[in-house]
C-alpha cells in the first residue's frame, strides 16, 4: 500500500487580493518546472493542511495549495461577504493567471470535488485532469442526509451532541437553526455552535475513530471558518442550480479523471459518486472497500496517489 511522500516545505508563498475584503493565501512547493497541480480543499471553509503537499512526488510536480475565501490562512477568517461558488471559481482563475499556468491538474475531495467539477465545467480547456475523492454533489438530499436525517441514524450518539446546541422547537431545520447561531453577534455562542458543527463532521469522517481528525476539526480556528462558511453555503444550496454538476457532466468528457470514494463514507454517501460516474463514464471509478470519507485514511491515500499517476499517464498519452 502506498503512503504519503516525505514532508516538504513551501518554496514560495503569495497573498493575492481578490474582491475586498478577501485576500487569498497561495503557496507553491515541489518542482517549479513540474506538472502543475492545485489542491482544492474541502469544507467549504476547511483550508489546506500541510499533509496535502505529500500526495505528490516533489521532484515531478509543482504543488499549489490555495486557501479559499475565509478559510485557513486567507483573510478575513470566516468572512461570508462575497463568498460564493462562482467567486471561488473566479479566484481559481485569478491564481492560475497569477502563477502563469496554462493548464493544471485538480486534486479535490468532498467540497473540493464539488468546486473542482464546477471549475472544470466552466473552464475545461484549463484542466489537464481531475483526481477526485469523496464526491459531494451538493444536492438538497445530500445536505439533508448529513444535517437533518440520515447520518443521524448511523451515529445517534454523536448526533445527540450536535442536536443539543439547538432548542427542540427549532430542530426541524438544523441548518437554518445553526446559521442563526453561527451569525449571532454573541461570539461565545458562535464558537460553541461552530465547534459542535465541526466536531460532528470530524467524528463521522473516518471509518475507524480517529482522535487526531476530531481534534483538528475541533480547533477553534478551523471550526469557526468551516462551520460558518459551510452553513452559509448550505443555506444557499451551495450557490448551484438544481443537479447542476450532473446536468453539465458532458463538459468533462475530454478530461482524464478518476473518482475515488470510500464504501462507508457517511459524510457524502456513495450514491454521489455513482451518479457522477454514470454521467461521466469516461472517468475511472474506484470504490474503496475499507474507508470512509477522510483523505487521511490509509486506503484512500493509496488510491489517490495511484490515481494521480494514472491520470497523469493519460494526460501525457493524449498530449503525445
Amino acid at each position: 500500500m502506498l503512503t504519503l511522500y516525505p514532508e516538504i516545505k513551501p518554496n514560495a508563498q503569495h497573498r493575492i487580493a481578490v474582491d475586498p475584503p478577501h485576500e487569498l493565501y497561495v503557496e507553491e512547493s515541489g518542482n517549479p518546472d513540474g506538472i502543475p497541480v492545485l489542491v482544492v480543499h474541502g469544507g467549504p471553509g476547511g483550508g489546506c493542511e500541510d499533509y496535502h503537499r505529500r500526495f505528490f512526488d516533489a521532484e515531478r510536480f509543482r504543488i499549489i495549495l490555495m486557501d479559499q475565501r475565509g478559510a485557513g490562512r486567507s483573510t478575513p477568517l470566516a468572512e461570508l461577504e462575497g463568498n460564493s461558488t462562482d467567486k471561488l471559481v473566479e479566484d481559481m482563475e485569478a491564481v492560475r493567471s497569477f502563477l502563469g499556468i496554462d493548464k493544471w491538474l485538480l486534486f479535490g475531495g468532498s467540497w473540493g470535488s464539488t468546486l473542482s467539477l464546477v471549475y472544470a465545467q466552466a473552464h475545461p480547456e484549463r484542466v489537464s485532469g481531475l483526481v477526485l475523492r469523496g464526491i459531494f454533489l451538493c444536492r438538497p438530499r445530500d445536505i439533508q442526509w448529513f444535517y437533518q436525517e440520515g447520518a443521524s441514524r448511523v451515529f445517534p450518539d454523536y448526533w445527540s451532541e450536535f442536536e443539543a446546541q439547538i432548542p427542540v422547537h427549532e430542530r426541524e431545520n438544523m441548518v437554518s437553526a445553526y446559521y442563526r447561531k453561527l451569525t449571532s453577534s454573541n461570539e461565545l455562542e458562535q464558537i460553541q455552535a461552530a465547534k459542535a458543527w465541526s466536531v460532528w463532521e470530524g467524528r463521522c469522517a473516518t471509518l475507524h475513530p480517529n482522535p487526531r481528525v476530531v481534534e483538528h476539526f475541533g480547533h477553534p480556528h478551523v471550526a469557526i471558518a468551516l462551520a460558518r462558511i459551510e452553513c452559509h453555503y448550505f443555506m444557499n444550496s451551495a450557490f448551484l442550480e438544481s443537479d447542476q454538476i450532473i446536468r453539465d457532466a458532458r463538459r468533462l468528457a475530454d478530461i482524464p479523471g478518476i473518482i475515488v470514494h470510500g464504501r462507508y463514507d457517511m459524510v457524502c454517501p456513495l450514491d454521489n459518486a455513482l451518479a457522477l460516474s454514470k454521467a461521466w463514464p469516461e472517468a475511472e471509478f474506484q470504490i474503496i472497500r475499507d474507508a470512509g470519507h477522510s483523505a487521511s485514511e490509509p486506503a484512500i491515500i493509496d488510491a489517490l496517489i495511484r490515481g494521480v499517476e494514472s491520470v497523469v499517464a493519460k494526460t501525457e498519452k493524449s498530449a503525445g
